[in-house]
């Protein structure tokens, strides 16, 4: 085996390993979900190469070097002020969700309750495919990337069924995670597909172990329905956002304890999303704003205002450098 180069995934972070073995080139990827600024690169360095042995002691001055740029990029706490940029008007009737593309970040995903779903590339504003899915309202596109065997649905029920699909044409259910009170609002996987976290009416976001089949904790806090949630990159912080005008953050890799407390909507809170390396949360809000806070603080860093309606989503760029946000007003707005 030969070491050809090391290339870097910022989020979440990573390193991969590209190297020939038998005239083939591979690739093998290690993930650094637990990278922070604490961190000793040198002795993450020695503990990678004690672990893989196509990395020699010729190149550990190079594989520091990598790692220290992906710290530097990963745990980066400087809060980019985002201006408006442009705004699309994409739809007859309201927007419901949003999303980049995560390679290319110049395509976005729209649904609106116009039974459809728009392509739409960017930087000329042209809605260039159009997927005509359902005879009913659409509410959400997928955002994230999903494990290949195992889906989650979303709908308004009090159980959580969970699926796999090692047929690619028949999937069949595997489970049935029950324990909410009333219906669900979203679910969602964290990264390694370990832990599930589904959010509901009953006040309550529940986090779930897919391989028990068993809820591990309740999160409890919120004043009234919780209508979101999502996982940061590394899968240990949970935010939620609720129809009493705020957004919590959560620590579920340890104790499942309340990190954080966003105060500032005037409204119900429609989404949350982390910032790509999860130092900064965004929030869309039908009080027309969507808000960046910190989450070290707690505290607002900006607000982005602009529509003349309520903003039922949001969503960062792969790398961070932009926003997009989706609202009644049948526009969505582009933040640079």
């Amino acid at each position: 085996m030969k070491l050809l180069k090391f290339l870097l995934r910022y989020f979440p972070p990573g390193l991969a390993l590209e190297y020939t073995q038998g005239g083939d080139v591979k690739t093998k990827m290690i993930d650094l979900l637990d990278l922070s600024a604490e961190t000793d690169i040198r002795a993450l360095a020695e503990s990678i190469k004690a672990t893989e042995p196509v990395i020699t002691e010729s190149v550990m001055e190079q594989l520091v070097e990598t790692l220290q740029k992906l710290q530097a990029k990963v745990c980066d706490t400087n809060a980019k002020r985002y201006y408006k940029y442009k705004t699309l008007q994409t739809h007859l009737l309201p927007l419901t969700n949003i999303a980049f593309d995560k390679l290319v970040t110049f395509a976005s995903y729209l649904s609106s309750y116009g039974f459809s779903i728009f392509i739409l590339q960017l930087e000329s504003s042209r809605s260039f495919f159009n997927l005509f899915l359902s005879n009913f309202p659409i509410y959400c596109p997928a955002q994230r990337s999903f494990t290949p065997r195992k889906t989650l649905p979303r709908g308004l029920h009090r159980r959580l069924k969970f699926p796999c699909t090692h047929n690619s044409y028949i999937p069949c259910r595997t489970s049935v995670l029950i324990g909410h009170r009333s219906e669900l609002s979203n679910c969602v996987y964290n990264f390694d597909c370990s832990l599930i976290a589904s959010s509901s009416m009953d006040k309550t976001a529940k986090v779930w172990d897919t391989r028990l089949n068993s809820c591990l904790a309740t999160l409890r806090g919120h004043d009234d329905e919780v209508l979101d949630l999502t996982f940061d990159n590394s899968g240990k912080k949970l935010a939620t956002a609720s129809n009493d005008t705020t957004a919590r953050v959560w620590d579920v890799s340890t104790d499942f304890h309340q990190l954080a407390l966003m105060e500032g909507h005037r409204e119900e809170v429609s989404k949350v999303c982390f910032s790509p390396n999860s130092q900064h949360l965004l929030t869309s809000s039908l009080d027309r704003t969507s808000k960046l806070w910190s989450l070290e603080s707690g505290c607002c860093v900006q607000t982005l205002d602009g529509h003349t309606d309520d903003v039922f989503s949001c969503a960062f760029s792969y790398n961070g450098d932009t926003i997009i946000t989706a609202s009644k007003d049948n526009t969505c707005m582009i933040w640079r």
